[in-house]
Protein backbone atom coordinates (compact mmCIF):
# COMPACT_ATOMS: atom_id res chain seq x y z
CA UNK A 1 0.00 0.00 0.00
CA UNK A 2 1.50 3.16 -0.80
CA UNK A 3 2.80 4.48 -4.41
CA UNK A 4 5.60 6.82 -2.73
CA UNK A 5 9.44 6.32 -3.53
CA UNK A 6 9.41 3.67 -0.82
CA UNK A 7 6.63 2.07 -1.82
CA UNK A 8 7.83 1.29 -5.72
CA UNK A 9 11.26 0.20 -4.25
CA UNK A 10 9.63 -2.72 -2.17
CA UNK A 11 7.58 -3.32 -5.77
CA UNK A 12 10.49 -3.80 -7.80
CA UNK A 13 13.17 -5.46 -5.57
CA UNK A 14 10.47 -8.13 -4.94
CA UNK A 15 10.81 -9.66 -8.17
CA UNK A 16 10.16 -12.28 -9.14
CA UNK A 17 7.18 -12.51 -6.57
CA UNK A 18 4.03 -11.40 -7.66
CA UNK A 19 2.84 -7.56 -6.16
CA UNK A 20 -0.02 -5.89 -6.21
CA UNK A 21 0.46 -2.28 -5.94
CA UNK A 22 -2.26 -0.06 -4.50
CA UNK A 23 -1.86 3.67 -4.50
CA UNK A 24 -4.07 6.79 -4.35
CA UNK A 25 -2.37 8.07 -7.61
CA UNK A 26 -0.93 6.57 -10.41
CA UNK A 27 2.56 7.53 -11.57
CA UNK A 28 5.24 10.26 -10.13
CA UNK A 29 2.09 12.70 -8.79
CA UNK A 30 0.16 13.10 -5.77
CA UNK A 31 2.93 11.78 -3.53
CA UNK A 32 5.51 13.52 -0.69
CA UNK A 33 8.33 11.95 -2.58
CA UNK A 34 7.55 13.72 -6.06
CA UNK A 35 7.60 16.72 -4.38
CA UNK A 36 10.78 16.30 -2.59
CA UNK A 37 13.17 19.43 -3.48
CA UNK A 38 15.98 18.01 -1.48
CA UNK A 39 18.17 15.37 -3.01
CA UNK A 40 19.79 12.03 -1.73
CA UNK A 41 22.57 11.95 0.91
CA UNK A 42 25.27 10.31 -0.03
CA UNK A 43 28.85 10.38 0.78
CA UNK A 44 30.22 10.02 -2.45
CA UNK A 45 32.58 13.21 -2.62
CA UNK A 46 36.50 13.83 -2.19
CA UNK A 47 37.05 13.68 1.33
CA UNK A 48 33.67 12.28 2.46
CA UNK A 49 32.77 9.20 4.11
CA UNK A 50 30.03 7.16 5.11
CA UNK A 51 31.06 7.44 8.74
CA UNK A 52 30.97 11.25 8.59
CA UNK A 53 27.63 10.85 7.05
CA UNK A 54 26.43 8.52 9.94
CA UNK A 55 27.80 10.88 11.95
CA UNK A 56 26.10 14.07 11.29
CA UNK A 57 22.52 11.66 10.90
CA UNK A 58 23.39 11.31 14.78
CA UNK A 59 24.14 14.41 15.88
CA UNK A 60 20.86 15.56 13.94
CA UNK A 61 18.89 12.96 15.42
CA UNK A 62 19.68 14.14 18.91
CA UNK A 63 21.49 10.24 19.26
CA UNK A 64 18.11 9.07 20.11
CA UNK A 65 18.58 6.87 16.64
CA UNK A 66 19.76 3.13 16.25
CA UNK A 67 23.62 3.41 15.29
CA UNK A 68 23.43 0.16 13.29
CA UNK A 69 20.60 1.22 10.92
CA UNK A 70 22.30 5.08 10.72
CA UNK A 71 25.61 3.06 9.70
CA UNK A 72 23.58 0.37 7.39
CA UNK A 73 22.17 3.84 6.09
CA UNK A 74 24.89 5.64 5.02
CA UNK A 75 27.33 2.91 3.52
CA UNK A 76 24.42 2.08 1.39
CA UNK A 77 23.54 5.20 0.20
CA UNK A 78 26.33 5.55 -2.91
CA UNK A 79 25.16 2.18 -4.35
CA UNK A 80 21.55 3.61 -4.08
CA UNK A 81 22.65 6.61 -6.11
CA UNK A 82 24.09 4.36 -8.62
CA UNK A 83 21.32 1.73 -8.94
CA UNK A 84 18.87 4.89 -9.56
CA UNK A 85 21.06 6.31 -12.50
CA UNK A 86 21.26 2.78 -14.03
CA UNK A 87 17.57 3.05 -13.82
CA UNK A 88 18.13 6.15 -15.97
CA UNK A 89 17.73 8.95 -12.80
CA UNK A 90 19.93 11.55 -14.90
CA UNK A 91 21.76 13.25 -11.43
CA UNK A 92 23.50 16.70 -12.19
CA UNK A 93 27.09 16.53 -13.04
CA UNK A 94 29.98 19.03 -13.66
CA UNK A 95 31.24 19.77 -16.80
CA UNK A 96 33.88 16.89 -15.92
CA UNK A 97 31.01 14.25 -15.19
CA UNK A 98 31.32 14.36 -11.44
CA UNK A 99 28.40 14.79 -9.60
CA UNK A 100 27.74 18.56 -8.61
CA UNK A 101 27.34 18.36 -4.68
CA UNK A 102 24.95 20.32 -2.46
CA UNK A 103 25.03 21.53 1.16
CA UNK A 104 21.83 21.07 3.57
CA UNK A 105 21.35 22.15 7.11
CA UNK A 106 22.73 19.54 9.82
CA UNK A 107 25.77 18.40 7.11
CA UNK A 108 28.74 19.25 7.36
CA UNK A 109 29.91 19.18 3.75
CA UNK A 110 28.28 19.41 0.75
CA UNK A 111 27.15 15.62 -0.38
CA UNK A 112 23.90 15.88 -1.18
CA UNK A 113 22.96 14.54 -4.63
CA UNK A 114 20.14 16.42 -7.00
CA UNK A 115 18.40 15.35 -10.14
CA UNK A 116 17.40 18.20 -12.25
CA UNK A 117 18.20 20.79 -9.51
CA UNK A 118 15.41 21.19 -6.33
CA UNK A 119 13.14 18.75 -8.52
CA UNK A 120 14.99 15.53 -7.51
CA UNK A 121 12.21 14.04 -6.14
CA UNK A 122 9.81 14.50 -9.51
CA UNK A 123 12.75 13.05 -11.68
CA UNK A 124 13.56 10.36 -9.18
CA UNK A 125 9.49 9.50 -9.28
CA UNK A 126 9.50 9.68 -13.23
CA UNK A 127 12.04 7.08 -13.20
CA UNK A 128 10.79 4.64 -10.68
CA UNK A 129 7.33 4.58 -11.74
CA UNK A 130 8.12 4.02 -15.14
CA UNK A 131 10.19 0.99 -13.90
CA UNK A 132 7.33 -0.59 -12.16
CA UNK A 133 4.98 0.14 -14.49
CA UNK A 134 6.84 -1.88 -17.08
CA UNK A 135 7.30 -4.82 -14.50
CA UNK A 136 5.66 -8.11 -15.23
CA UNK A 137 5.75 -9.08 -11.87
CA UNK A 138 3.60 -6.20 -10.32
CA UNK A 139 -0.42 -4.99 -11.11
CA UNK A 140 -0.41 -1.41 -9.83
CA UNK A 141 -4.13 -0.54 -8.77
CA UNK A 142 -4.31 3.00 -8.90
CA UNK A 143 -7.00 5.00 -6.71
CA UNK A 144 -7.51 3.09 -4.01
CA UNK A 145 -6.91 3.36 -0.32
CA UNK A 146 -6.62 0.77 2.92
CA UNK A 147 -10.12 0.07 4.43
CA UNK A 148 -9.48 -2.71 6.62
CA UNK A 149 -6.61 -5.72 7.25
CA UNK A 150 -7.88 -9.17 7.81
CA UNK A 151 -6.47 -11.46 10.36
CA UNK A 152 -5.92 -15.40 10.71
CA UNK A 153 -6.93 -17.10 13.73
CA UNK A 154 -3.43 -17.15 14.73
CA UNK A 155 -3.32 -13.39 14.64
CA UNK A 156 -1.35 -12.97 11.49
CA UNK A 157 -2.15 -10.76 8.44
CA UNK A 158 -4.31 -12.81 5.94
CA UNK A 159 -5.93 -10.41 3.72
CA UNK A 160 -6.52 -6.55 3.21
CA UNK A 161 -9.63 -4.87 1.99
CA UNK A 162 -9.79 -1.72 -0.35
CA UNK A 163 -12.07 1.05 -1.43
CA UNK A 164 -11.44 2.51 -5.24
CA UNK A 165 -12.05 5.70 -6.20
CA UNK A 166 -15.59 5.27 -7.03
CA UNK A 167 -16.61 3.70 -3.68
CA UNK A 168 -16.52 0.22 -4.19
CA UNK A 169 -14.67 -2.16 -1.72
CA UNK A 170 -13.16 -5.29 -2.95
CA UNK A 171 -11.21 -7.89 -0.38
CA UNK A 172 -7.85 -9.59 -0.95
CA UNK A 173 -6.18 -12.42 0.61
CA UNK A 174 -2.33 -11.60 1.63
CA UNK A 175 0.16 -13.44 3.48
CA UNK A 176 2.19 -10.19 3.04
CA UNK A 177 1.02 -6.72 3.33
CA UNK A 178 3.60 -3.62 3.39
CA UNK A 179 2.43 -0.51 4.52
CA UNK A 180 4.57 2.66 2.69
CA UNK A 181 1.54 5.38 2.97
CA UNK A 182 3.53 8.27 4.13
CA UNK A 183 3.08 10.65 7.00
CA UNK A 184 0.92 12.45 8.86
CA UNK A 185 0.98 16.39 7.64
CA UNK A 186 -2.28 16.48 6.52
CA UNK A 187 -3.74 16.38 10.47
CA UNK A 188 -2.21 19.71 10.83
CA UNK A 189 -2.63 23.49 10.30
CA UNK A 190 0.64 24.32 7.95
CA UNK A 191 2.35 20.84 5.99
CA UNK A 192 4.47 20.26 3.11
CA UNK A 193 2.71 17.24 2.85
CA UNK A 194 0.06 16.49 0.26
CA UNK A 195 -3.52 15.45 1.04
CA UNK A 196 -2.90 11.39 1.62
CA UNK A 197 -0.71 12.36 4.27
CA UNK A 198 -3.14 11.53 6.59
CA UNK A 199 -1.80 8.82 8.87
CA UNK A 200 -4.25 6.75 8.19
CA UNK A 201 -2.18 3.70 7.38
CA UNK A 202 -0.41 4.23 10.53
CA UNK A 203 -4.00 4.30 12.60
CA UNK A 204 -4.89 0.77 10.73
CA UNK A 205 -1.62 -0.39 11.90
CA UNK A 206 -1.90 0.31 15.71
CA UNK A 207 -5.68 -0.07 15.44
CA UNK A 208 -4.60 -3.50 14.44
CA UNK A 209 -1.99 -4.43 17.04
CA UNK A 210 1.41 -3.30 15.83
CA UNK A 211 3.74 -1.55 17.52
CA UNK A 212 4.15 2.06 17.40
CA UNK A 213 7.83 4.05 17.98
CA UNK A 214 8.49 7.55 18.75
CA UNK A 215 5.03 9.01 17.57
CA UNK A 216 5.67 12.61 19.53
CA UNK A 217 9.08 13.25 16.95
CA UNK A 218 7.43 15.56 13.96
CA UNK A 219 9.64 17.55 11.84
CA UNK A 220 8.76 20.91 11.13
CA UNK A 221 10.56 22.16 8.26
CA UNK A 222 11.39 25.83 9.10
CA UNK A 223 10.93 27.59 5.20
CA UNK A 224 7.40 26.59 3.80
CA UNK A 225 6.18 29.33 1.53
CA UNK A 226 3.69 31.22 4.12
CA UNK A 227 0.86 31.56 2.17
CA UNK A 228 -3.00 32.12 3.49
CA UNK A 229 -4.25 29.56 0.63
CA UNK A 230 -4.69 26.69 2.49
CA UNK A 231 -3.45 24.25 4.93
CA UNK A 232 -0.71 22.33 2.22
CA UNK A 233 2.29 24.66 1.89
CA UNK A 234 4.76 24.39 -1.11
CA UNK A 235 7.95 24.00 0.60
CA UNK A 236 11.20 26.45 0.14
CA UNK A 237 14.17 23.97 -0.06
CA UNK A 238 16.85 24.36 2.58
CA UNK A 239 19.50 23.90 -0.22
CA UNK A 240 18.61 27.60 -0.74
CA UNK A 241 20.14 27.83 2.77
CA UNK A 242 23.70 25.99 1.22
CA UNK A 243 23.48 28.59 -2.09
CA UNK A 244 24.13 31.46 0.57
CA UNK A 245 20.31 32.24 1.30
CA UNK A 246 19.55 33.65 4.95
CA UNK A 247 16.60 34.01 7.30
CA UNK A 248 15.99 37.44 8.08
CA UNK A 249 12.95 39.12 10.14
CA UNK A 250 10.73 42.29 8.40
CA UNK A 251 13.78 44.85 9.05
CA UNK A 252 16.23 42.36 7.17
CA UNK A 253 18.01 41.13 10.41
CA UNK A 254 19.56 37.92 9.91
CA UNK A 255 17.13 35.78 12.24
CA UNK A 256 19.90 32.58 13.36
CA UNK A 257 22.65 35.16 14.17
CA UNK A 258 23.80 34.01 17.54
CA UNK A 259 21.18 31.63 17.94
CA UNK A 260 22.86 28.41 16.62
CA UNK A 261 27.21 27.98 15.19
CA UNK A 262 26.08 26.88 12.13
CA UNK A 263 23.86 29.80 11.45
CA UNK A 264 20.78 29.30 8.65
CA UNK A 265 22.04 25.85 7.96
CA UNK A 266 21.48 24.57 11.58
CA UNK A 267 19.42 21.11 12.06
CA UNK A 268 15.72 21.67 10.98
CA UNK A 269 14.97 21.85 14.39
CA UNK A 270 16.72 25.02 15.50
CA UNK A 271 16.00 26.59 12.82
CA UNK A 272 12.04 26.11 13.39
CA UNK A 273 11.69 26.84 16.81
CA UNK A 274 13.74 29.80 16.24
CA UNK A 275 11.07 31.21 13.88
CA UNK A 276 8.24 29.78 15.37
CA UNK A 277 9.12 32.24 18.43
CA UNK A 278 9.84 35.23 16.15
CA UNK A 279 6.39 34.50 14.63
CA UNK A 280 4.72 34.18 18.22
CA UNK A 281 5.90 37.96 19.30
CA UNK A 282 4.10 38.74 16.15
CA UNK A 283 6.45 38.98 13.36
CA UNK A 284 7.05 38.09 9.80
CA UNK A 285 10.01 35.85 8.53
CA UNK A 286 11.78 35.61 5.19
CA UNK A 287 14.04 34.17 3.40
CA UNK A 288 16.23 36.44 1.78
CA UNK A 289 17.95 35.15 -1.72
CA UNK A 290 19.13 38.11 -3.30
CA UNK A 291 22.54 37.44 -2.66
CA UNK A 292 22.55 33.85 -4.62
CA UNK A 293 24.84 33.82 -7.39
CA UNK A 294 23.04 34.12 -10.62
CA UNK A 295 24.51 31.11 -12.30
CA UNK A 296 23.18 28.91 -9.19
CA UNK A 297 20.18 29.48 -9.58
CA UNK A 298 19.72 26.74 -12.07
CA UNK A 299 19.44 24.95 -9.36
CA UNK A 300 16.54 26.35 -8.09
CA UNK A 301 13.54 25.94 -11.10
CA UNK A 302 11.06 25.03 -8.76
CA UNK A 303 11.79 28.00 -6.41
CA UNK A 304 11.47 30.09 -9.31
CA UNK A 305 8.29 28.71 -10.84
CA UNK A 306 6.30 28.56 -7.08
CA UNK A 307 7.89 32.43 -6.74
CA UNK A 308 6.90 33.51 -10.10
CA UNK A 309 2.97 32.38 -9.66
CA UNK A 310 2.49 34.74 -6.34
CA UNK A 311 4.45 37.41 -8.40
CA UNK A 312 7.64 37.49 -6.05
CA UNK A 313 11.07 36.98 -8.67
CA UNK A 314 13.76 36.06 -5.45
CA UNK A 315 16.53 37.06 -7.24
CA UNK A 316 15.18 40.87 -5.89
CA UNK A 317 12.66 40.14 -3.61
CA UNK A 318 12.15 37.86 -0.02
CA UNK A 319 10.44 35.29 0.15
CA UNK A 320 7.75 34.63 3.48
CA UNK A 321 8.56 31.25 5.11
CA UNK A 322 6.60 29.46 7.40
CA UNK A 323 7.17 26.76 9.71
CA UNK A 324 5.05 23.51 8.69
CA UNK A 325 4.90 19.79 9.67
CA UNK A 326 6.57 18.12 6.94
CA UNK A 327 8.16 14.52 8.51
CA UNK A 328 6.98 12.36 11.55
CA UNK A 329 10.37 10.30 12.34
CA UNK A 330 8.01 8.13 14.65
CA UNK A 331 5.87 5.38 13.00
CA UNK A 332 4.94 1.90 12.94
CA UNK A 333 7.81 -0.20 15.12
CA UNK A 334 10.07 -2.07 12.63
CA UNK A 335 13.03 -3.85 12.85
CA UNK A 336 16.00 -3.25 10.03
CA UNK A 337 14.05 -6.04 7.97
CA UNK A 338 11.17 -3.70 8.25
CA UNK A 339 9.58 -6.53 10.29
CA UNK A 340 6.47 -5.42 12.61
CA UNK A 341 5.43 -6.71 15.81
CA UNK A 342 2.46 -7.74 13.96
CA UNK A 343 2.93 -11.30 12.04
CA UNK A 344 3.03 -10.39 8.03
CA UNK A 345 2.53 -6.80 8.76
CA UNK A 346 5.94 -5.05 7.41
CA UNK A 347 6.24 -0.87 6.87
CA UNK A 348 8.55 1.51 5.34
CA UNK A 349 9.36 4.79 4.70
CA UNK A 350 7.97 7.45 6.23
CA UNK A 351 5.36 5.19 8.04
CA UNK A 352 7.74 3.41 9.42
CA UNK A 353 9.96 3.75 11.87
CA UNK A 354 13.36 1.70 12.13
CA UNK A 355 15.37 4.52 14.20
CA UNK A 356 17.48 5.85 11.50
CA UNK A 357 16.15 9.26 12.00
CA UNK A 358 16.43 9.33 15.83
CA UNK A 359 14.43 12.41 17.36
CA UNK A 360 15.01 14.83 13.97
CA UNK A 361 15.58 13.46 10.51
CA UNK A 362 18.69 14.97 8.85
CA UNK A 363 17.90 16.71 5.49
CA UNK A 364 18.17 14.61 2.32
CA UNK A 365 17.78 11.15 4.14
CA UNK A 366 14.07 10.67 3.75
CA UNK A 367 14.28 9.63 -0.59
CA UNK A 368 17.42 7.81 0.59
CA UNK A 369 15.71 5.99 3.36
CA UNK A 370 13.09 4.61 0.89
CA UNK A 371 15.43 4.01 -1.97
CA UNK A 372 17.57 1.81 0.44
CA UNK A 373 14.98 0.11 2.65
CA UNK A 374 12.36 -0.59 0.38
CA UNK A 375 14.70 -2.72 -1.37
CA UNK A 376 16.28 -4.51 0.95
CA UNK A 377 12.57 -4.80 2.25
CA UNK A 378 11.64 -6.22 -1.21
CA UNK A 379 14.87 -8.35 -1.53
CA UNK A 380 13.28 -10.19 1.54
CA UNK A 381 10.03 -10.48 0.58
CA UNK A 382 11.19 -11.75 -2.69
CA UNK A 383 11.28 -15.47 -1.75
CA UNK A 384 9.02 -15.95 0.66
CA UNK A 385 5.80 -17.97 -0.75
CA UNK A 386 3.63 -18.52 1.86
CA UNK A 387 -0.10 -19.01 1.39
CA UNK A 388 -2.44 -16.75 3.27
CA UNK A 389 -4.54 -18.08 5.88
CA UNK A 390 -8.33 -17.44 5.87
CA UNK A 391 -9.45 -14.30 7.34
CA UNK A 392 -10.82 -14.38 10.92
CA UNK A 393 -12.36 -11.40 11.59
CA UNK A 394 -11.30 -7.44 10.15
CA UNK A 395 -10.35 -4.86 11.92
CA UNK A 396 -10.63 -1.17 10.87
CA UNK A 397 -9.22 2.10 12.41
CA UNK A 398 -12.80 3.22 12.98
CA UNK A 399 -15.17 5.77 11.78
CA UNK A 400 -13.89 9.13 9.83
CA UNK A 401 -14.20 12.64 11.96
CA UNK A 402 -16.70 14.54 10.76
CA UNK A 403 -15.43 18.03 9.23
CA UNK A 404 -15.83 19.43 12.46
CA UNK A 405 -14.35 17.06 14.53
CA UNK A 406 -11.49 17.09 12.26
CA UNK A 407 -10.93 20.47 12.25
CA UNK A 408 -10.80 21.16 15.68
CA UNK A 409 -8.33 17.63 16.05
CA UNK A 410 -6.06 19.91 13.64
CA UNK A 411 -6.47 23.39 15.96
CA UNK A 412 -5.66 21.01 19.11
CA UNK A 413 -2.68 19.01 17.45
CA UNK A 414 -0.83 22.37 15.97
CA UNK A 415 -1.17 24.40 19.06
CA UNK A 416 0.18 21.34 21.40
CA UNK A 417 2.69 19.75 18.70
CA UNK A 418 4.34 22.40 17.23
CA UNK A 419 8.16 23.18 17.68
CA UNK A 420 7.56 24.91 21.05
CA UNK A 421 5.55 22.23 23.55
CA UNK A 422 4.65 22.15 27.08
CA UNK A 423 2.63 20.11 29.83
CA UNK A 424 0.44 22.42 29.87
CA UNK A 425 -0.75 22.77 25.85
CA UNK A 426 -0.18 18.72 25.74
CA UNK A 427 -2.77 18.01 28.52
CA UNK A 428 -5.10 20.70 27.32
CA UNK A 429 -5.19 18.68 23.94
CA UNK A 430 -5.88 15.86 25.10
CA UNK A 431 -8.43 16.68 27.58
CA UNK A 432 -10.01 18.61 24.40
CA UNK A 433 -9.94 15.58 22.45
CA UNK A 434 -10.99 12.90 25.02
CA UNK A 435 -13.64 14.94 26.26
CA UNK A 436 -15.29 15.54 22.56
CA UNK A 437 -17.02 11.96 21.96
CA UNK A 438 -17.41 13.02 18.03
CA UNK A 439 -13.43 13.68 18.11
CA UNK A 440 -12.36 10.28 20.34
CA UNK A 441 -14.74 8.01 18.07
CA UNK A 442 -12.58 8.86 15.13
CA UNK A 443 -9.73 7.25 13.84
CA UNK A 444 -8.63 10.61 13.45
CA UNK A 445 -8.69 11.54 17.11
CA UNK A 446 -7.50 8.34 18.53
CA UNK A 447 -4.49 8.80 16.75
CA UNK A 448 -4.40 12.16 17.82
CA UNK A 449 -4.25 10.96 21.35
CA UNK A 450 -1.73 8.05 20.31
CA UNK A 451 1.04 11.29 19.43
CA UNK A 452 0.28 13.34 22.41
CA UNK A 453 0.38 10.60 25.18
CA UNK A 454 4.52 9.90 24.68
CA UNK A 455 5.08 13.44 23.72
CA UNK A 456 3.45 14.66 27.02
CA UNK A 457 4.87 11.54 28.99
CA UNK A 458 8.56 12.14 27.70
CA UNK A 459 9.46 15.44 30.11
CA UNK A 460 12.86 16.18 28.47
CA UNK A 461 13.42 17.67 25.35
CA UNK A 462 14.76 15.62 22.79
CA UNK A 463 15.28 16.80 18.97
CA UNK A 464 11.83 17.89 17.25
CA UNK A 465 10.50 17.30 21.00
CA UNK A 466 11.20 20.80 22.62
CA UNK A 467 9.32 21.23 26.23
CA UNK A 468 9.44 24.65 26.70
CA UNK A 469 8.69 23.53 30.30
CA UNK A 470 11.82 20.98 30.73
CA UNK A 471 13.78 19.84 33.18
CA UNK A 472 16.84 20.05 31.17
CA UNK A 473 19.13 22.19 29.81
CA UNK A 474 19.14 24.27 26.71
CA UNK A 475 21.96 21.57 24.98
CA UNK A 476 19.57 18.99 23.63
CA UNK A 477 21.88 16.83 21.68
CA UNK A 478 22.58 14.33 24.56
CA UNK A 479 25.85 12.80 24.61
CA UNK A 480 27.07 15.18 22.03
CA UNK A 481 28.83 18.04 24.18
CA UNK A 482 30.87 20.26 21.61
CA UNK A 483 30.00 23.72 21.17
CA UNK A 484 29.62 23.06 17.29
CA UNK A 485 26.38 21.23 18.10
CA UNK A 486 25.27 22.76 21.10
CA UNK A 487 21.94 25.31 20.76
CA UNK A 488 22.98 28.67 22.02
CA UNK A 489 19.27 30.10 22.55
Amino acid sequence: MGGGIAGLCVALAAAPRPVVLFSRSRGAEGTASAMAQGGIAAAVGPGDDAVFHAADTLVAGACHNHVGAVLDLALAAPDAVQWLASLGAHFDCADDGRLCLGREGGHDRARIVHAGGDATGHAVMQVLAAAVANAPHVHWLAGHTLQAIGLSADGRVAGVRVRGDVGQVAPLAAADLVLATGGIGALFGATTNPEGADGSGLALALAAGAEGRDLEFIQWHPTAFASSSGRHLPLITEALRGAGASLVDEQGVPLMQGTHPLGDLAPRDVVARRLWRHRRAGGQSWLDARTVEETAWRQFPSVLSLCAQHGIDPRSDRIPVTPAVHFHMGGIAVGQQGESSLAGLHAVGEVACSGVHGANRLASNSLLEGVVCGRALGARLRSRGERPAPVRHWVDAGPEADSESREHITMHLTAALGPLRSGESLAAAMAAITGGPAMAGSWQGRLALALLAPALARKRSRGAHYRVDSTSGHNIRQGIETPAYGEIA
